[in-house]
């Protein structure tokens, strides 16, 4: 009987070298003392600081509310997965990134929604909205944003309020001077500054069918206001003096129309 010696050999070689990897599988996934459990959590918040809207310890409370909490718990059971599935759904968070690692650790990487603008309507809701102009539940944040009052709805809000809050964020002046946007019953644009005064009416938003189209035009609209309201507080508020109006009007090209303030008969300025 004639042995293929060389067919033999590969197989054995080939059998050794599966009883090896199982075992180095098993050996590897064999949990000792220290790793078996979850030794730590780490929870990290990106802008925590500037945004406030959660914390590590209200990360905390909702996994121990919803029993996910990883703490001494075995690594095995840890579930990944659905710990961000179910951090996902608060209104506040944006991103989340959840994963073990061999020693023992959860580490869970939480990006917040950004705020750009508080909205305090009219009909008696608040609420924020995000730099991806949609809504955000009331909550304790106490950052200093501009606050927009008035006869908004929601459509408004997101439509008008939002892009227009950004622009005055993207500009270090006005987002200073601008501390409040109100809109008037027929959808006019008032501005209150936090120096001087005054109020400052500067229109009504151009409108289009589409938000990008809508942006355009605000942004226009906006730019030129901006631009003429600048150079009247450098040349002429600077010279008559902060406090002389109590309206500025910008609605038409050309002109700026000013209310004078009324003295205070008690206490002239």
């Amino acid at each position: 009987m004639n042995v293929n010696w060389k067919k033999t050999v590969t197989m054995l070689v080939d059998a050794l070298l599966a009883v090896y990897l199982v075992l180095a599988f098993t050996a590897f996934n064999k949990p000792n003392a220290k790793a078996a459990l979850c030794q730590k959590v780490q929870i990290d918040i990106q802008d925590e600081n500037t945004n406030g809207f959660i914390t590590a310890n209200d990360i905390r409370s909702r996994l121990d509310a919803n029993q996910l909490y990883p703490l001494n718990k075995p690594m095995q059971a840890v579930q990944a997965r659905k710990i961000e599935e179910m951090l996902k759904r608060s209104p506040f968070v944006k991103t989340v990134d959840c994963y073990k690692t061999q020693d023992g650790c959860v580490s869970i990487s939480i990006t917040q929604r950004m705020p750009i603008v508080r909205i305090k309507a009219a009909n008696g809701e608040d609420y924020y909205l995000d730099d991806n102009n949609q809504v955000m539940p009331n909550s304790h944040y106490s950052a200093d944003l501009i606050i927009a009052t008035g006869h908004i709805s929601k459509a408004f809000a997101r439509n008008y309020i939002a892009p227009l809050a950004k622009l005055f964020m993207g500009n270090e002046l006005w987002e200073n001077q601008v501390e409040q946007i109100n809109i008037l019953p027929d959808k006019g644009v008032e501005l209150v500054p936090r120096v001087g005064q005054h109020v400052v009416f500067i229109g009504y938003l151009p409108q289009a069918d589409t938000q990008k189209e809508r942006n355009e035009k605000i942004a226009d609209f906006v730019e030129k206001k901006l631009l003429r309201l600048e150079k009247f507080y450098k040349y002429g508020l600077s010279q008559v003096g902060w406090n002389k109006y109590s309206y500025i009007d910008l609605e038409f090209d050309n002109q700026i129309i000013c209310k004078k303030k009324k003295e205070n008969k008690n206490n002239p300025e």
